[in-house]
Order: structure tokens, then C-alpha cells, then sequence
């Protein structure tokens, strides 16, 4: 049979078809109230409606992955990234207080290889299943050229939806409110630029871990971004108006992100101490000389999500949480008189710790 010139120029149109079919069994079970349809059409459907909102207000998100990407590449493990995309982008949605609804993904490579699409594409799914979203849809990009031999790149974009009564937004955040925080499962997906240039110094990822017994540095830098949805969404519904305000502690870490959710007129205290971050925190300072305003500059140190919650209403807040297998901690406090943008850290060298 004669080769097409489209495959000849290096992109195969079977390879994507048949990536397509194997994807299949883990988008199905994805899917909620609201789907429409599957995936293969050339627009994906979804009905708000039916998904049980009355008054809602859509909310939407597109992140990436950045370089953790090349740890998995260069290690050979593609299952979890995909949790990584999801967790990026849902993550974002629930500040707000929206339930994700529907994600669709951007996969990019120069020569299409089935069984690592498809480990990369069913971890997409598995994560919208923890973030109880549907896989509605998404681009297989197959572009010679682009890319070096095995690499690919990742990109998500999710929509939510949140009764219009319901919206977080922050202004409500006054003196004397409380500081909760989420722990992290370690590093997440953001500051892994220099996290790689630490570990190449150290000796590279298939060293053994220094700070997770029984596994290597990169199967340890691999550990997936935890996806939060669930607990908060159910504590939200129990408690309206009891959490405030919520950051998702991603790039520029705990003294970017607090301040992106507070109102001009309060500021964020907290102490380093109540919290203890996990043991690739302090790996990173100690092996890359970084100082604890930069950790915390750079670093989620722990915390992935952070929220400020009614004083009257934190033990509720906390037990909900604690019933939906989280582990709250109790970080601080909101603080009137100084200008936004202030993160006070009491205790900061604890974020360099071991």
C-alpha cells in the first residue's frame, strides 16, 4: 500500500486515530450530569443546566505543566503529568468557589508515540475523575520540527460554574479572620526550572531520593499536584459564606499568591511554625542555598491551598475538611493597618528546615 505524503512529512493520521480509541474507556469515565455527547465531534457540548445550576456564572482556566515535564520525559514516566495538568487548571476554578464542569487538553509532540500519548492522556482522565469533571474533548497536535525526538508539551483548559450568590471574590475579608491552609503532597508543578538545576547538581534523577526512602529523585520530583476539589466543594455547600476568600498557591509562591485574594485594607499574617513542609522543602534550600524569603517566593512550602475563613465559623470549616480525608492547620490570621500585598511570615526559617 502506498505511503501518504502527509505521513511521509511525518505526521501519521492512523497513530492519531488509534490514540483516539485507546483514550476511549478512560474519557467514559469521566463523564457526569451535564455531558453531552463524546469525544471525537468537532465541538464538545455541555449543558450547565443539566448540571443542576440555576443562577450560574461560568468561570474558566488554562495552565500548563511547565518544566516538570522534562523530569518525566527524561525519566520514562508518563502517568502522572496528566494529574499535574488537571490539578493546575481545576485548582484555580475552586478559589472562586466554581465546581469544574468540563476540561479539554492540548497535547504537542513532534512524532506522535501512541503508548506515551495515551499513559499521558488517561492520567488526564483520572484527574478530571478526582476533580469529578468531564473530559469533554481536546487537540492532539502532531508537528515535525517543533519538537526534539520524545519530547511533547501540555496545555488544559477548564470551565466551571458557580451560583451567582456564591462567588468568592475576597471583599468580605476583614481584621481578624482566620488562616487555614491545605499541606501540599510537595512541590506541585511550579518552580521546577530550578528545581531541575538543583537536581542535575546533585547528581540527577535516577539517584536515590534524599528525602523519600525506597525511590529515585525523579520518581520523588514526579509526585503529582494534589487536586482539592472534592473536600472544599462539600465544605462550601455545608458552610456558604464561611471561607472567604482562597489562593491557590502556585508560581510566586505563599507572598505572591495570599495578596491576589485580599482586599487593600488587611494583610496576611502567618507562622511558619504551625505548619511543617515536606521533606523536598528543605532538601531544595539546603542543596540549592536558598534563602527562606525566596522559598517562600518561589515555593508553595507546603501549603497548596490557602484559605481565610470566618473566625466563627472555623471549627465547622475544619471538621468538614478533616471528615473529607483533609488535614487543615490553622496558619495564621488576617491583620488590618498595613498596606495590600503585605504576607507577613513570623518564623520564616522553618520554611528551610529538614
Amino acid at each position: 500500500m502506498k505511503q501518504s505524503a502527509y505521513k511521509s512529512a511525518g505526521v501519521d493520521i492512523d497513530a492519531g486515530a488509534d490514540l483516539v480509541e485507546r483514550i476511549k474507556p478512560a474519557v467514559k469515565k469521566t463523564m457526569r450530569p451535564g455531558t453531552m455527547g463524546g469525544i471525537g465531534g468537532f465541538g464538545a457540548l455541555f449543558d450547565v443546566k443539566a448540571a443542576g445550576y440555576q443562577d450560574p456564572v461560568l468561570v474558566s482556566s488554562t495552565d500548563g505543566v511547565g518544566t516538570k515535564i522534562k523530569i518525566a520525559i527524561d525519566t520514562g514516566r508518563h502517568d502522572h503529568i496528566g494529574i499535574d495538568l488537571v490539578a493546575m487548571c481545576v485548582n484555580d476554578l475552586i478559589v472562586q468557589g466554581a465546581e469544574p464542569l468540563f476540561f479539554l487538553d492540548y497535547f504537542a509532540t513532534g512524532k506522535l508515540e501512541v503508548g506515551v500519548a495515551e499513559r499521558v492522556i488517561t492520567g488526564i482522565a483520572t484527574g478530571c475523575e478526582m476533580a469529578g469533571c468531564a473530559l469533554i474533548g481536546g487537540e492532539t497536535a502532531e508537528m515535525p520540527g517543533m519538537y526534539q525526538a520524545g519530547d511533547y508539551d501540555l496545555a488544559g483548559f477548564t470551565v466551571g460554574a458557580v451560583e451567582r450568590a456564591h462567588i468568592i471574590t475576597g471583599e468580605r475579608v476583614t481584621d481578624g479572620d482566620v488562616i487555614l491552609g491545605l499541606p501540599s503532597s510537595g512541590v506541585h508543578s511550579n518552580g521546577y526550572s530550578l528545581v531541575r538545576k538543583i537536581a542535575e547538581h546533585a547528581g540527577g534523577f535516577d539517584i536515590e531520593s534524599p528525602f523519600a526512602s525506597g525511590t529515585t529523585l525523579g520518581e520523588a520530583l514526579l509526585t503529582p499536584t494534589r487536586i482539592y476539589i472534592k473536600p472544599l466543594l462539600k465544605t462550601l455547600r455545608a458552610y456558604p459564606g464561611a471561607i472567604k476568600a482562597m489562593a491557590h498557591i502556585t508560581g510566586g509562591g505563599l507572598l505572591e499568591n495570599i495578596p491576589r485574594v485580599l482586599p487593600e485594607s488587611v494583610h496576611a499574617h502567618l507562622d511558619a511554625s504551625t505548619w511543617r513542609p515536606a521533606p523536598v522543602f528543605g532538601w531544595l534550600a539546603q542543596t540549592g542555598q536558598i534563602d527562606p524569603e525566596d522559598m517562600a517566593r518561589t515555593f508553595n512550602c507546603g501549603l497548596g491551598m490557602v484559605m481565610v475563613c470566618d473566625s466563627g465559623q472555623v471549627d465547622q470549616v475544619m471538621s468538614t475538611l478533616r471528615g473529607e480525608g483533609e488535614t487543615p492547620v490553622r496558619i495564621g490570621q488576617i491583620g488590618g493597618g498595613r498596606a495590600h500585598g503585605a504576607v507577613l511570615i513570623d518564623h520564616i526559617d522553618m520554611l528551610t528546615r529538614s
